[in-house]
């Protein structure tokens, strides 16, 4: 398996306040880079996903995800209110609180199709919590479980991300 925290290209890192933004920073060199945020965003044991409804209502759940060539994958039965509001839209945004950085990550959602990423991203989840899917007839299954449930595997490709210090003084965004 083989995962990397690098994006197929390097987003643009900017200050998110301006000069007028008092207290916030606005001092260049406080801009993070994005293999650093990226690090972190593959490295956080959960994650905030919101999805919205079709009725255009937020919903908020704490998920388990993995960080795949580039993307986050998050994984979830497909009968789910996150489930369904995936497959209706696929805009997200996935929060992560870490002692060096908050991040927030807005991207697009597509259900996993291809079986080599899909292995990929079982290995991934795997090795990070324990957590064995089985892939069989085209399926992502938990056998673990009683009923062996179907699930479906989601890749948050990035779109724009926004990165806080620790010291509540420093943000950076990245637009990808």
């Amino acid at each position: 398996m083989t995962t990397t925290t690098e994006p197929t290209s390097q987003p643009i890192a900017e200050l998110l306040f301006q000069a007028d933004a008092v207290p916030m920073s606005t001092d260049p060199a406080t801009i993070k880079s994005w293999p650093a945020a990226a690090e972190q965003l593959a490295a956080a044991p959960k994650y905030w996903l919101s999805t919205s409804r079709a009725s255009g209502r937020p919903h908020a759940m704490p998920v388990l995800a993995v960080w795949v060539g580039g993307a986050l994958v998050v994984s979830t039965r497909p009968g789910t209110v996150k489930g369904r509001n995936l497959d209706h839209g696929g805009g997200c945004v996935v929060t992560i609180a870490t002692e060096t950085i908050d991040l927030v990550v807005e991207g697009d959602a597509t259900r996993m199709t291809d079986p080599e990423r899909r292995q990929r991203a079982a290995a991934a989840f795997a090795a990070k919590y324990d957590w064995r899917f089985t892939l069989r007839d085209g399926r992502i299954h938990d056998d673990t479980l009683p009923g062996s449930p179907e699930y479906a595997f989601y890749e948050i490709t990035p779109t724009r991300a926004f990165g806080y210090g620790a010291d509540g003084l420093t943000a950076t965004r990245w637009r990808f």
